[in-house]
């Protein structure tokens, strides 16, 4: 693993866990609590990843991004009792109305925006916001258990920092549409996103035939993966697309969503990686961010309705890497940990790190197989 020379940060505070869309959504903000509580007691905050505070994003920071009369409508609906706008995807089963709904997206989004502007200006070389990563939020409408588009707010204020090459690497298992949507026609941000395909899941697109708008050809790169790749499927398209193309592209900032649902677990999707697989990847990104970007990484969370099996672990091994001291798989999870989890939730949490998998994946170094 590369050596990170500067400091590394999570932006974070408990009050984050306000973008709770109520009993019963599979997006509960538990994960992040557990997550974070998990990091702390592995003693990964603090070993090379310093936390720091959330900020809120302003209304003209939003703006950047999403239509005024969108913002409007999200503020509108999460301060009068009954308000919905479904045509805007306010209401629905997926995206339910909740008080505050504003406030707490908009801390989502000040949070992202924080973890790039750590990198930017070099005050942190890594910077991660996990509660971050809401992909599929468009520039007029909620999508997707996601309001506002904090990744795409994150790279339009560095691109209006003078950034002129951002690359977004999105490994949720669902396709990264929103980001790829929001800079179709701007060939300075190259959009990758690794996903099962749009046949069998939503939002039903991704396909490789989708390449960006007229002037940006070539900025839009969609891997539909079908039902059922694990470790080795996963890794051998990973490592076939993402690398060449970073390398290519040269990023001056490398921005990753890390949505850990495409785990053999997770209720909402039919991949099969286990968290060795997805802990993999997190390394191989790190790696790349050292050699494409000189080490500039903005590191989001995303989706995983696995919320104690396997949200906290896959997050866990991801902070690590980011503060730069990964954390040996076999690790066993605290019993003060184990114990929040059987307190609260009464399930039977995971005792170690790892699923316990060897990873192999053939390359294309020897051809088709």
């Amino acid at each position: 693993m590369p050596e990170c020379p500067g400091p590394a940060t999570v932006v974070f505070d408990p009050s984050l866990t306000e973008y709770n869309f109520g009993p019963g959504h599979p997006m509960s903000p538990i994960r992040v609590d557990l997550t974070m509580r998990l990091a702390e007691e592995l003693g990964v905050l603090g070993n090379g990843l310093r936390l720091v505070d959330a900020p809120m994003a302003d209304e003209d920071l939003i703006a950047t991004v999403h239509d005024p009369a969108y913002i409007e409508a999200v503020t509108r609906v999460g301060t009068v009792a009954g308000a919905t706008d479904e045509e805007r995807g306010l209401g629905t089963d997926d995206n339910p109305v909740f008080e505050g709904m504003h406030h707490a997206a908009a801390h989502v989004v000040g949070a992202s925006v924080e973890a790039c502007r750590q990198v930017w200006s070099g005050e942190s070389l890594h910077s991660a916001n996990i509660t971050g990563g809401l992909h599929h939020a468009m520039r007029d409408r909620a999508s997707g258990f996601c309001i506002y588009n904090d990744i795409a707010v994150g790279i339009q204020y560095l691109l209006d920092q003078g950034a002129q090459r951002v690359a977004y690497v999105d490994v949720d298992v669902h396709h990264g549409d929103g980001v790829e949507r929001i800079f179709w026609d701007d060939p300075r941000v190259l959009t990758i996103s690794l996903h099962e395909t749009g046949q069998m899941i939503f939002p039903g697109t991704g396909f490789p035939h989708d390449l960006g708008g007229a002037g940006a050809e070539g900025s839009a790169v969609n891997v539909a993966l079908p039902p059922g790749t694990g470790d080795a499927g996963w890794l051998r398209a990973f490592h076939a697309v993402v690398p060449p193309l970073l390398r290519e592209f040269r990023p001056e900032v490398l921005v990753t969503q890390h949505g850990c649902d495409s785990h053999i677990d997770d209720p909402l999707a039919h991949l099969m990686l286990t968290v060795d697989g997805q802990r993999a990847t997190y390394l191989a990104l790190h790696e790349l961010a050292h050699e494409v970007a000189d080490g500039r990484w903005v590191v989001t969370g995303g989706g995983g309705y696995a919320l104690v099996e396997v949200v906290p672990r896959a997050w866990c091994h991801l902070l690590a890497i980011v503060g730069g001291h990964p954390l040996d798989p076999l690790t066993e999870t605290p019993e003060a940990w184990r114990e929040y989890v059987r307190e609260i939730l009464g399930r039977t949490p995971p005792h170690r790190l790892t699923d316990g998998r060897t990873l192999a994946f053939r390359d294309w170094s020897e051809g088709y197989d």
